[in-house]
């Protein structure tokens, strides 16, 4: 029997739409089982009322925090409380954290120095510092791409406004040293690199998802840099392919 890999999510309700519920739940599903899936905010606004069907849809329970202060964001605090006593039954094999605030940058540290996984979810204005603190982030504006829209071939134009370009992506160092440091440290002494040792690598030292760019896999991000020689070997017993990637400045 499979061991089921337990899951605690917490909403932000304030600052998330529940447009996205369906998509973000179905996206946890890849992770785990979500055991405890809270929404946190104010019910008695009219701002939340929009999220009520959605609670009841996905079995999400609302935690009701009410505003006792005018500007300040109670909801943080909730969020905080409640995941540090959830971290202490020892339930949970990770946290799902779907906001963009950085103020739950510490409580995301926190868990993973207990040896739990965290993964994120919010929206591109997300501070750097909360998708660091994460084993994984994903932003929310990626899960409104149907998963099965096929990617576009190297060189095609893409009808994704949020699908960056070879031009955008080459100008993102950090994005082009993380991907030449995991095939370095992967590749043999021919310079190749198996692309799920690449993503395995990446996923070790950062909270990257090749959605976060606009494309659903790694292997069509780096085709398109057309920094790395792409090799497709293909099982002849299954007709699966195994990828293999070397950077273009290892033949120089």
């Amino acid at each position: 029997m499979v061991e089921r890999v337990k899951l605690a999510v917490l909403i932000d309700a304030d600052n998330v739409s529940p447009s996205l519920c369906e998509a973000l739940v179905q996206e946890i599903a890849n992770y785990g089982t979500a055991s405890v899936k809270r929404a946190y905010g104010d019910w008695t606004t009219p701002q939340l009322s929009s999220w009520k069907p959605k609670l009841h849809e996905y079995a999400i329970s609302p935690m009701q925090q009410f505003s006792y202060t005018t500007g300040k964001n109670s909801t943080d605090s909730s969020m905080i409380i409640d995941a540090m006593d959830l971290l202490y039954t020892e339930n949970f094999d990770g946290f799902c954290l779907v906001t963009s605030d950085s103020d739950f940058t510490k409580l995301a540290t926190r868990i993973r120095e207990s040896g739990l996984i965290v993964y994120g979810f919010g929206e591109k204005k997300t501070p750097d510092s909360l998708q660091a603190a994460c084993d994984k982030f994903v932003f929310l504006e990626a899960l409104r791409v149907p998963s099965n829209e096929p990617e576009p071939t190297v060189g095609a134009k893409s009808k994704s406004k949020r699908r960056k370009s070879k031009a955008q992506l080459n100008q993102d160092s950090k994005l082009i040293n993380l991907l030449r440091g995991a095939v370095e440290a992967t590749s043999d002494d021919a310079g190749w690199a198996n692309i799920s040792a690449v993503g395995a690598h990446i996923s070790n030292q950062s909270s990257f998802d090749s959605r976060n760019y606009g494309y659903q896999k790694l292997s069509t991000l780096i085709e398109t840099t057309e920094l790395f020689e792409i090799d497709k070997q293909k099982h002849t017993d299954h007709g699966s392919f195994d990828i293999y990637i070397r950077d273009k400045r290892f033949a120089e």
